[in-house]
């Protein structure tokens, strides 16, 4: 990869770190404290600690606790998952738990359920937002794409589940009703975050063009993906006609578009949701 390619890169990865921490930090301080609910993965059971702990009359820091739980999991993941993105993903947490102590914001709600809508929407777009800039809010997030890497599909609905029986601690200790409402919140965070984010769904590729032997030269070079090829002709033009077929991952179809349109600006493609995929897929693996 070029210098000039790189530079860009990292600072597309800075840009959405830096927007993630300010937006998480946001959220948390502006609609989480005021109304008392936990928020999701390793920075909710920070929170709990320091709730805990206060009940003994002793002091544990949240944003000390953010950084502290996530530093076993991140050597972990350091090598498996990929250098660049889990030291971009803790400094995202670092940024995080500064900008919780340093930022002060008061309570734009009184009503607790448009403290819910507003602050899962946004808590969720803070994670989507890292996991765009091929980052990540560290935490669960790291152990979801451990696994989702694995397995080749996202597993957000179980990082929810395991929220849920978090929340249920927290319920047990301080009251069912906040509980409930964090439970929401949740569902709010997890379904923004499968919404904005979509690097395990797949779609199938139909493309329709006269230069079958230059786009598939383009695409296996800029692709690790298998294509097939079939011969026919247009029934309106009468023309000789290829369809090629392809299945890809959603977050490469701009460019793979991209290059496609470079070598055929007249190609056709119809990009078709795939629901089940069975056989070898390769997973380009985050960096």
């Amino acid at each position: 990869m070029n210098k000039g390619l790189m530079r860009k890169r990292y600072l597309i990865m800075s840009a959405a770190v830096t927007a993630s921490a300010l937006v998480q930090a946001f959220t948390m301080n502006t609609f989480l404290e005021p109304i008392g609910l936990l928020p999701s993965g390793f920075t909710g059971i920070a929170s709990l600690l320091s709730r805990i702990t206060g009940m003994f009359g002793l002091r544990f820091s949240t944003s000390v606790g953010m950084v502290a739980l996530n530093i076993p999991v991140a050597l972990f993941c350091y090598r498996q998952i990929g250098k660049k993105f889990v030291i971009f993903s803790m400094v995202q947490v670092v940024l995080s738990s500064i900008l919780l102590q340093v930022m002060k914001s008061q309570p734009l709600f009184d009503d607790v359920l448009l403290n819910i809508c507003f602050g899962g929407f946004l808590y969720g777009l803070s994670v989507a937002i890292a996991l765009k800039g091929n980052a990540s809010t560290a935490g669960m997030d790291f152990i979801a794409l451990y696994v989702s890497n694995r397995l080749g599909k996202s597993i957000w609905q179980y990082v929810f589940v395991f929220n849920c029986g978090l929340l249920c601690i927290f319920g047990a200790l301080f009251g069912w009703e906040n509980a409930g409402y964090s439970i929401l919140f949740q569902f709010i965070c997890t379904r923004t975050i499968d919404s904005f984010y979509h690097r395990f769904k797949r779609v199938t590729l139909q493309i329709t063009t006269q230069k079958p032997k230059e786009l598939v030269k383009e695409y296996v070079g800029f692709c690790k993906h298998g294509i097939s090829v079939v011969n026919g002709y247009g029934g309106y033009s009468g023309k000789e006609m290829s369809l090629l077929h392809t299945v890809v991952s959603t977050y490469e179809v701009q460019d793979i578009m991209f290059h496609l349109t470079k070598v055929d600006p007249a190609v056709i493609v119809n990009v078709m949701p795939t629901e089940t995929f069975i056989g070898s897929f390769y997973q380009k693996p985050l960096e």
